[in-house]
């Protein structure tokens, strides 16, 4: 597999209102821990809708991964044209700074916002261009709009094998786990090399 949409939550859907969340790293880091086995196979782009959320947060991730996959790249399709326009100056800055660093960037359709249709055109579009899905959703949280990404890739899977990867919040909750005892780990009292042991 080449290319790899990645898509889940917006960020207001986990409670989420700013890049200051501590959550957020962890994310990102699981999304990284998912994509490294895919990269050893062959991939080369990963592509996301570029919504406020887990779309820019595995940007991201893939810009930290490129340290060591030069040859990954990334790539945002938005469902239409400026669809940052009414979000706030804070978040406006970081996707200005996200889409100076990804390799592609398009909007499936040329316009500004018109109506649900774009959407429909920009997964339609998703689709297409990837052989496979990595989605950031726990539908026993709830349901959010990866529902939709969901039941469309797993329609996919069962006609033509393309690839359903699922990060839920027992893998995230994991990866915080982990740090949080490193770091205990890290900090835990340790003998002054002067005391005698």
């Amino acid at each position: 597999m080449k290319n790899l949409l990645v898509t889940g939550y917006r960020a207001h859907e986990l409670g989420i209102y700013n890049q200051k969340h501590p959550g957020i790293p962890y994310i990102r880091q699981a999304i990284a821990n998912r994509i490294i086995p895919l990269l050893e196979e062959g991939l080369e782009w990963v592509i996301t809708p570029g919504q406020y959320g887990v779309d820019l947060w595995a940007c991201e991730a893939v810009f930290d991964l490129k340290k060591r996959y030069p040859q990954l790249k990334c790539s945002i399709i938005t469902a239409y044209s400026h669809q940052e326009e009414k979000w706030s100056d804070e978040k406006k800055d970081y996707y200005t700074q996200i889409l100076r660093q990804v390799d592609h960037y398009a909007a499936a359709s040329k316009e500004a916002y018109v109506g649900p249709w774009q959407f429909t055109g920009r997964d339609e579009l998703l689709f297409r261009k990837t052989g496979g899905i990595l989605l950031v959703y726990d539908e026993d949280a709830g349901e959010a709009s990866p529902k939709f990404f969901k039941e469309r890739a797993l329609k996919k899977q069962a006609q033509d094998g393309y690839l359903y990867i699922n990060i839920g919040s027992e893998e995230i909750q994991a990866i915080a786990n982990e740090e949080q005892e490193q770091a205990y780990l890290d900090s835990d009292i340790r003998p002054e090399e002067s005391d005698p042991i």
